[in-house]
């Protein structure tokens, strides 16, 4: 009876959850909203003033180079005075200069392209022979890419300018005429679809007045390209202050899996910012901050430092987890490398096959006899 006593009395194991250090894909990135963009967009105006007659068109709409986006019908002569004609010459005045500058800018990407082809080369010949970085050559297939994209931006630059100045040209010929004309048809300068429609109804419009905006989908911007100078301050949920810029991307993926992206659309955009093929890596949940009593503190905060590493020990404050052995509770000390909100890579402190508890409660402590569930 007295034995049986005693064995009632003794504590029991605290039942606990546990999970296995293993080596596998670890991968931080960074989770955040996003709005499509297309790359090169144009904003077809009128050229004259007149009367605008309803545009049929819809956003979505498929469009080729040259078709009739609208036509507008010219105020009667009478009505036509000196500023009318100011207005029509410095018009073709300013298409004629965006046009030098359209066609320098072509000259500048291609420049800048053949120089970051000839960069390229020699990377890749100096990698070629172990005198380049892997991440080097990386860097230089990147800056081409980026140069290419550039000149054909460029280039769509100067198609565009080319149709404003006879537009511009059109409009004043109609001006200076001093008579009736029949009206002016605006076309599309470039093969696209119909992002927006400004002006769909019939009525008086300006010279300058947007009309349609039209441009390509399939070039939508996904993959890093440039990182805003300036930042902002946000103020998130919990009133802390975050400083943030703004990220254009290009995508890089096939088209296919992304056809039906249009522009404007709200995306919920993964990058992966880091990925280590064999990471030693334990559940985020196990980690806790160690006081120096050795006692744990408190778990990660999944805002703290994500994808960063940790440098500190357990013993001052450092992370720490409880490794199961021969049943019971063990604190150990660990170095924390990268983390996403999910898993932590160890950097020291573990051995694969290591059982580690997660979500210790205030239950689990150095030396307490714990029952994996």
């Amino acid at each position: 009876m007295i034995a049986l006593i005693v064995v009632a009395s003794l504590p029991k194991p605290v039942p606990v959850d546990a999970a296995e250090v293993e080596r596998g894909v670890l991968e931080v990135t960074i989770d955040e909203a996003g709005r499509t963009r297309v790359k090169d967009r144009y904003t077809i105006s009128a050229p004259l003033a007149g009367t605008l007659a309803r545009i049929e068109l819809r956003p979505g709409d498929t469009v080729e180079e040259g078709a009739v986006i609208g036509r507008v019908e010219p105020l009667a002569p009478q009505l036509l005075d000196d500023r009318s004609r100011a207005q029509a010459q410095a018009r073709v005045a300013g298409a004629l200069a965006a046009q030098r500058q359209a066609r320098a800018a072509v000259s500048r990407a291609q420049a800048a392209l053949e120089l970051a082809e000839q960069n390229e080369a020699r990377q890749s010949a100096l990698a070629q022979r172990g005198g380049a970085s892997a991440q080097s050559l990386d860097q230089a297939r990147f800056e081409t890419r980026a140069r290419r994209e550039e000149l054909t931006s460029a280039r769509f630059g100067v198609r565009v300018a080319d149709y404003e100045v006879r537009m511009a040209r059109a409009a004043l010929g109609s001006v200076e005429s001093g008579e009736a004309t029949e009206s002016m048809e605006i076309t599309s300068p470039v093969a696209g679809r119909v992002l927006r429609v400004v002006q769909e109804s019939e009525g008086v419009v300006q010279p300058g007045t947007p009309l349609v905006e039209v441009g390509d989908p399939a070039a939508l911007e996904g993959r890093v390209r440039r990182v805003e100078p300036s930042a902002f301050t946000k103020v998130s949920a919990l009133g802390v202050e975050e400083q943030r810029v703004n990220v254009v991307i290009d995508i890089d993926s096939p088209r296919e899996r992304w056809t039906q992206l249009g522009d404007g659309y709200r995306v919920e955009a993964r990058m992966q910012i880091w990925r280590e093929e064999d990471a030693l890596k334990i559940p985020a949940s196990a980690l806790f901050r160690s006081g120096r009593n050795g006692e744990g503190a408190a778990e990660p905060d999944a805002e703290e430092a994500e994808g960063e590493e940790s440098e500190e020990a357990a013993g001052d404050g450092g992370w720490a987890v409880y490794v199961v052995r021969d049943g019971f509770a063990e604190l150990v000390a660990v170095r924390v490398g990268r983390r996403n909100g999910f898993e932590a890579q160890v950097l020291e402190g573990l051995e694969p096959g290591d059982q580690v508890i997660v979500h210790p409660s205030d239950q689990i402590t150095e030396g307490v006899e714990v029952r994996i569930r």
